[in-house]
């Protein structure tokens, strides 16, 4: 039975509104939880982007039962690979066991404020897999010194190394990126309802192992409401990955959604409270094969009601799929 998670999107809200809210989805039922790790918004209009490590560290402890994930963070050049291991293994410390590490070749939105030039898709990939393969033995406990294609670690040990190991997951988009997961992570994390995807994970080693899918709603109980909304702070998102990787900040994100209007938006994400276009939307997950929905309710300001609405209306209608 498929399990189904909350989001806490940085884009739109402050840090002590996001804990509010997992403490929140924690009390509705969610199965598990992730967070977005982002430097700016899409759009300005979301308002907002503080650090999520900072979140999941309060976020460990305000809690007591809901997984954590980042969903998903890029270890190769905002940060560090083993700078990325040292804070994985402090947030499984904080949270006891519930933390997972969501991984990412990135998006020029927020890796850009270093300074470094964006490389090209084949060259992120390439980071990422020798950046996943330093996260894990540090994790792991060794000491690491390493000297590869794109990374230097001298020296490296954590002095605090939890029991629990921390799970890897890496984000796939396309056939490459999956070759990276098989062979390298626990759980598989993918933002479309493509069963391609997850079929090319298990050739490349990744059969049995979790797949984690993500989808944006925007509960309201006037859908013109929510279709306003959702247009308003999510239409970057019929961009697709290959468009969304390159832009470098919310004005270009503006610019490239000039042309999507509301309908489009309508016709991409259930609006409104009509439960059976939302269990719908999950069920194309469910379908292809994810073992693992989390939702994305769109609007900072319009946590609270949806999570009212969760656990009182979806999530007994999505646990019926």
């Amino acid at each position: 039975m498929a399990q189904f998670g909350y989001t806490m999107m940085t884009e739109q809200a402050g840090p002590r509104e996001l804990v509010g809210h997992v403490v929140g989805a924690e009390n509705a039922g969610f199965d598990f939880s992730v967070i977005s790790d982002h430097y700016f918004p899409w759009l300005a209009s979301q308002g907002h982007a503080p650090y999520a490590w900072s979140v999941l560290g309060a976020a460990a402890q305000a809690t007591s039962r809901i997984p954590l994930m980042t969903y998903v963070t890029c270890p190769t050049i905002r940060y560090h690979p083993a700078v990325v291991a040292q804070k994985a293994a402090t947030v499984q410390l904080l949270s006891q066991g519930r933390f997972r590490l969501g991984l990412g070749s990135g998006e020029n939105l927020n890796e850009h404020v270093v300074g470094a030039d964006w490389p090209a898709a084949h060259v992120r990939l390439d980071m990422l897999d020798e950046a996943a393969g330093i996260i894990r033995r540090l994790l792991d406990g060794e000491h690491v010194t390493h000297h590869g294609a794109h990374f230097d670690v001298v020296d490296a040990k954590l002095w605090d190394v939890p029991e629990d190991r921390v799970p890897i997951g890496i984000a796939v988009s396309g056939d490459r990126s999956c070759a990276v997961a098989g062979r390298t992570a626990d759980l598989v994390i993918a933002t479309e309802p493509k069963r391609e995807l997850l079929d090319a994970f298990d050739r490349y080693g990744g059969t049995g192992k979790p797949r984690v899918g993500q989808l944006p709603v925007c509960y309201d109980t006037d859908r013109d409401a929510a279709v306003k909304r959702a247009h308003d702070q999510f239409r970057w998102a019929v961009g697709g990955w290959r468009v969304n990787a390159e832009l470098p900040g919310p004005k270009s994100f503006e610019q490239a959604t000039e042309l999507v209007t509301p309908d489009d938006i309508a016709e991409a994400v259930p609006c409104g409270d009509d439960i059976g276009a939302f269990t719908e939307a999950v069920r194309a997950y469910v379908d292809a094969g994810f073992t693992e929905i989390a939702l994305v309710q769109i609007g900072g300001d319009q946590q609270e009601p949806f999570l009212q609405w969760a656990r009182n209306e979806l999530l007994p209608a999505l646990r019926e799929l």
